[in-house]
């Protein structure tokens, strides 16, 4: 089963010194085909949560499982193994490699894959045509928007059909115009593929759109809502 469990995760920053407590024993199950928003004030801890999720940083105390797996035990190697092939990243930077074009960023983790060309070839131009890119294949993220990155960027966190999407303010460095069109393609990728997404957010236009908003205070879950989603 493609899920997500937290058990009793807890973070504490600076233990040694001045103890931070980002998350206090934060319990939670995300679904396969779940489209979930997690959400708070700053300093609540989502953020912490979502690369605790992603295995980009290691809690101080409990159990992350994904797709069955304790990624909590893992060695840094088999960590990096395990994203590179289960969870794809979208991150508010874009976090696009300058020098590539589109279709080179979104190949980079397939060739990491050793996935042989014509699969790597085929799989970059259903995706570009999916986020509405397929004019712009060779263009460098200098030449794209600040939208058009970011759907690159989202294009690239599928390429390796991972189980899951945790995508970190995805939507901060964008206009109006170009939040509703990622959105659009994000939430079209979740109904007619089942794809995964999970959110950490300020953007009420984001939240709108969950099916699921978790609200963490204080490094703790203060309410998980299930919604109907404006669109």
């Amino acid at each position: 089963m493609k899920n997500i469990t937290t058990k009793g995760i807890t973070k504490v920053y600076n233990p040694d010194t001045i103890p931070v407590v980002a998350l206090d024993g934060v319990d939670l199950e995300i679904g396969q085909g779940e489209f979930t928003a997690i959400v708070g004030p700053s300093g609540s801890g989502k953020t912490t949560l979502l690369n605790i999720i992603g295995g980009l940083d290691k809690p101080t105390h409990g159990n992350v499982v994904i797709s069955g797996t304790d990624i909590s035990g893992l060695s840094d190697n088999k960590l990096i193994e395990f994203r590179k092939n289960h969870i794809g990243f979208v991150f508010q930077a874009y976090n696009l490699i300058p020098v590539l074009t589109a279709t080179e960023n979104i190949e980079f983790v397939m060739l990491l894959q050793n996935r042989p060309a014509s699969e790597r070839n085929a799989r970059t131009n259903e995706l570009l045509e999916a986020v509405g890119l397929g004019d712009k294949k060779n263009s460098r993220p200098a030449q794209l928007s600040g939208g058009q990155q970011q759907r690159v960027a989202v294009a690239r966190a599928l390429a390796p059909k991972p189980d899951f999407i945790l995508a970190d303010e995805p939507t901060a460095n964008l206009d109006s115009k170009s939040t509703e069109n990622l959105l659009d393609i994000m939430a079209r990728l979740n109904h007619e593929q089942g794809i995964t997404f999970v959110f950490s957010t300020h953007d009420q236009r984001v939240i709108d759109r969950a099916h699921r908003v978790i609200t963490l205070v204080d490094g703790k879950i203060a309410t998980d809502v299930k919604q109907n989603p404006l669109k």
